[in-house]
């Protein structure tokens, strides 16, 4: 005679904990919040201009004019932060990304129209090169090579100049040895001691960058690839030595990117160390899930809320997204 499903189970059904939308809410482990969320947003030099960008649908470059109106949509929605990326004028472009360390360039323009406006938002900006580089690397190049100590120099100076204009957390992204303690230094011997840094602790070499590279206008300048530097999406160990050497350095957060292909490497950095842990969810993910919503082959919302809740579970204490605004007006209902 076959078992009851009483005695298979001892007794014990799941679905009774799953039955309304009431228990459900009840026994939720992880919850996500626009307090969860940084906005990842693209700045161009000028007034008034807000240029789609074609591979990312919904997302556009704003000049600090715009992009301080955005700002105040993003503070009443309760988003906490915006982290800023340049697209620099091809003119403006060099071998050494010299640029970077102009005090009045885009980066640092839209840090004071952000603080201007919205006093109380974080102001995150990154000082890695490949924006303003004409080779489109994140670092100084010289005969075909990164050069790293070359390039740490630069990425320490800027940090400064950057946290002057406004900044309150410098995210260095390219992955240069030494950079974190280096930018410390910088950072405290200009009696800059409060401003955090955020690293970009474990940045993989990855495919889903495109779109990004498109939003920052770096995909038709880059010469070979970035495998010398960024991480080898293979190794798990090697992220967790880095993630432990920028903390050892001075990194007040930490940064896995890309997102979801690598909710293994949250969850290892946040069982191993313990810190404030972040993700980010980058160009490709987002486009993925906006292409196939507007074909139709997915529920578009459903997908971006089921991947933002994904981090969450995996340890993440917030996430860098391009859908922030449009989660956050989901979250507030």
């Amino acid at each position: 005679m076959a078992r009851s499903v009483d005695e298979i189970t001892g007794g014990h059904r799941f679905r009774r904990l799953r039955k309304s939308d009431w228990v459900r809410r009840l026994v939720r482990e992880n919850t996500l919040t626009p307090d969860d969320l940084i906005w990842p947003v693209f700045v161009v030099a000028g007034k008034n201009i807000e240029e789609p960008v074609a591979a990312m649908p919904g997302v556009s470059r704003y000049s600090p004019d715009r992009l301080a109106k955005q700002a105040k949509r993003a503070a009443s929605l309760g988003i906490p932060a915006i982290a800023t990326f340049a697209y620099i004028s091809p003119e403006l472009k060099d071998e050494t990304g010299s640029h970077v360390l102009h005090p009045d360039n885009i980066v640092n323009q839209a840090t004071r129209a952000l603080k201007d406006a919205v006093p109380d938002i974080g102001i995150i900006t990154d000082v890695a090169l490949d924006p303003f580089t004409s080779h489109g690397h994140d670092g100084v190049l010289r005969n075909g090579i990164i050069v790293n100590d070359e390039t740490v120099d630069i990425l320490a100076e800027a940090a400064v100049i950057q946290a002057e204009a406004g900044a309150d957390v410098i995210a260095p992204s390219d992955m240069m040895d030494g950079r974190i303690g280096a930018i410390r230094d910088a950072l405290d011997a200009s009696g800059l001691n409060d401003i955090a840094i955020m690293s970009y602790a474990t940045k993989f070499a990855s495919a889903f960058y495109g779109p990004y590279r498109e939003a920052v206008g770096t995909l038709d300048l880059l010469k070979g690839d970035k495998k010398t530097y960024y991480i080898d999406p293979a190794n798990a160990d090697e992220a967790v030595r880095e993630a432990e050497q920028d903390i050892t350095e001075g990194a007040d957060m930490i940064m896995v990117k890309p997102g979801m292909p690598y909710l293994d490497i949250v969850r290892l950095l946040k069982d191993t160390f313990a810190m404030p842990t972040y993700a980010y969810q980058v160009s490709g993910e987002y486009s993925m899930i906006k292409a196939a919503s507007a074909n139709g082959w997915i529920d578009g919302e459903r997908a971006m809320m089921e991947s933002l809740i994904a981090f969450k579970r995996a340890g993440c204490d917030g996430v860098l997204t391009y859908f922030a605004p449009e989660a956050a007006e989901l979250l507030n209902g």
